[in-house]
């Protein structure tokens, strides 16, 4: 991954951004990548795209499947079978 070091940053931006990385539990780092995405308009949702990649799991399976259609009990007695 790329890094990014910038020289004679303003006090004032950096106390903000220090300020900012406390209250959102981030270190400065991580804050300074959130504030740059937003900047940018860049979406960042590691949430957005979690989301993506359940339905994609989920649309991957067959419909017989699906956990409204598991049995539990069946479940376990093929898992103890091994």
């Amino acid at each position: 991954m790329p890094s990014l070091q910038v020289r004679e940053l303003p006090e004032n931006i950096y106390q903000l951004l220090q300020e900012k990385a406390k209250r959102e539990h981030r270190s400065l780092a991580q804050e300074a990548v959130v504030t740059l995405a937003r900047g940018l308009q860049v979406p960042l949702s590691q949430k957005n795209r979690r989301m993506e990649l359940l339905q994609k799991v989920a649309g991957n399976l067959p419909v017989e499947q699906s956990a409204e259609h598991l049995d539990p009990v069946a479940l376990l007695r093929e898992d103890r079978g091994r």
